[in-house]
């Protein structure tokens, strides 16, 4: 059986393992150039810790950290749609279901051994990528001291995804029998995971902490609170966050000493003078502007203070470790239904 599992699956390590070449050549060519950078940016800072030349470093390497944390978010995701979805569908399309299930080896053997053998593959190869596009990026994430932003495109959670989408996969390949649908509801199926884990689950894992400053006169903007998928709130007083090297800072809020956040009628009655269309694209302020809402953050300055709420850097692999387990878990919970599906299928 597990012979057959592993002629099975040679087409697709054989891509998987070309990929994988092609990628560690990009890579062992490209990084000598980036830690080079990285090494010249870093003496024009001289004893500082961040300066202007590690930023400058950070923001002319961002097209290629984007270019491989996208391959590093999109291979899981593959190894779903083209390894999980298929395992069950293509028996059900090519009608091999009723001669490999009719043998001596029993269903549940037959599941745990594709799954031993598709799940292997799929934790090596992510492995892989992740690791290697994790070494290339090592010079730009301490430039930027900023981990969390690609957090999921780093060591171990990418593992997690590709175990979970593996199993995804293989759900959808029993629920609809049919290989490109399957796909497509896997592909879709991870996309939701993730983008319910970062945005919800994620934030949620520990207790943040908080600290409280004063609100600086000539670190604070003027703009719309809020985003654009969530919407967009009232124009408010925007504090510029912190320095707080590899924190992931969750919120930056204004509040007086009870704790109340800083309101439009307060922000108005205080700094009538401001320009309602304090949003929208960045432009030239004059000097007349510029000292008005200096003078306004000052006034308000008087009574509140911001509250930055932020995840320490010292919890980067905690997080690691609770993300890949979260995904574990589910992964064996898709699995196990996977198990009791096909075991009481007839046909």
């Amino acid at each position: 059986m597990i012979r057959l599992a592993l002629r099975q699956f040679r087409a697709p390590a054989r891509t998987a393992a070309a990929g994988l070449v092609a990628l560690a050549v990009v890579v062992l060519v490209t990084r000598p150039g980036l830690v080079e950078a990285a090494a010249v940016a870093r003496r024009a800072c001289g004893p500082q810790p961040r300066c202007a030349a590690l930023t400058a470093f950070a923001v002319g390497s961002t097209t290629a950290q984007t270019a491989f944390g996208l391959v590093v978010i999109v291979v899981p995701a593959l190894i779903g749609a083209f390894w999980g979805a298929p395992l069950v569908a293509r028996e059900f399309e090519a009608g091999t279901h009723r001669l490999v299930w009719a043998q001596s080896i029993s269903r549940s053997r037959w599941l745990a051994v594709q799954l031993a053998v598709v799940g292997t593959a799929a934790v090596v190869a992510t492995a892989l990528v992740s690791a290697l596009v994790t070494w290339w990026a090592a010079p730009l994430d301490r430039a930027a001291a900023a981990v969390w932003s690609t957090f999921d495109q780093r060591d171990v959670v990418p593992v997690g995804y590709a175990l979970f989408a593996v199993a995804a996969g293989v759900v959808a390949g029993l629920a609809v029998r049919r290989t490109p649908t399957a796909m497509a509801l896997t592909l879709a199926g991870v996309l939701t995971a993730r983008i319910g884990v970062s945005t919800w689950l994620r934030p949620v894992l520990m207790t943040p902490r908080t600290t409280s400053l004063p609100l600086d006169p000539d670190a604070t903007g003027y703009g719309w609170s809020g985003n654009v998928l969530f919407g967009m709130g009232p124009s408010t007083l925007q504090p510029t966050p912190p320095d707080l090297p590899d924190a992931w800072i969750q919120s930056v809020d204004v509040v007086d000493t009870a704790g109340h956040p800083l309101t439009d009628p307060v922000l108005r009655a205080t700094c009538p003078a401001l320009d309602d269309g304090g949003g929208g694209p960045a432009r030239h302020v004059p000097a007349a502007a510029q000292q008005q809402l200096h003078d306004c953050v000052a006034r308000i300055g008087e009574r509140y203070h911001q509250v930055v709420t932020y995840q320490p850097g010292d919890r980067y692999w905690t997080f690691q470790a609770v993300e890949l387990a979260v995904f574990v878990l589910v992964t064996g919970l898709l699995c196990g239904f996977a198990w009791y599906r096909l075991r009481r299928f007839r046909g």
